[in-house]
């Protein structure tokens, strides 16, 4: 059973602490916290796009969009991404990422921006409303994000002319956090 669960708006003040809470729940990788402070002092930042999971006081989840660019035929188009999304490790699969995606694409949807991009598991996201972002005429950023990985999730303001490239923000790059990584196939002679 989860524990009760209360998924708002992030405060500007709480960075720090949601940063822990990312920082420890993706503790397999080294450069969430870099790809957080990054974003954070990025044009792709807004404040109030950052929502947490609380229990009894505590921050445990966090789910974070930022700005990207769509680089559509007609224009250049404001869009949103997805990423990341952590719930503190003693509390994952318990439904509070799902909480966290819910209530937060619900607040979006008020928003002006016409999209939200992932890459996620083609299995998970689907649920809350994802597509495979290239059946809409998506082109990935990166060759190394898989083409069922990227998705899309159109929101009220979308048109079908907006199709085209995605565009990261800098920090996903500067921070290696687009696409997968293979471990490289160490050989000796």
């Amino acid at each position: 059973m989860s524990p009760p669960v209360r998924v708002r708006q992030m405060a500007s003040d709480e960075f720090d602490a949601m940063r822990g809470v990312s920082v420890a729940a993706f503790s397999d990788d080294p450069h969430i916290g870099h790809l957080l402070d990054a974003l954070h002092d990025s044009w792709a930042w807004d404040d109030g796009l950052s929502f947490v999971a609380e229990c009894d006081g505590d921050l445990v989840g966090h789910v974070l969009y930022t700005h990207a660019i769509l680089d559509a035929p007609r224009r250049l188009q404001d869009v949103l991404v997805l990423s990341p999304i952590g719930v503190r490790r003693d509390l994952q699969g318990q439904g509070i990422g799902g909480e966290l995606i819910t209530y937060s694409l619900n607040a979006i949807g008020r928003r002006n921006e016409p999209l939200i991009f992932l890459e996620g598991h083609p299995a998970y996201y689907p649920r809350f409303g994802f597509r495979r972002a290239a059946d809409l005429g998506f082109v990935a950023p990166s060759v190394r994000i898989p083409p069922d990985a990227f998705m899309v999730y159109p929101l009220p303001r979308y048109d079908e002319w907006m199709t085209g490239a995605l565009i990261y923000p800098d920090a996903f790059w500067r921070c290696d956090a687009v696409g997968l990584r293979q471990q490289a196939d160490i050989r000796t002679p």
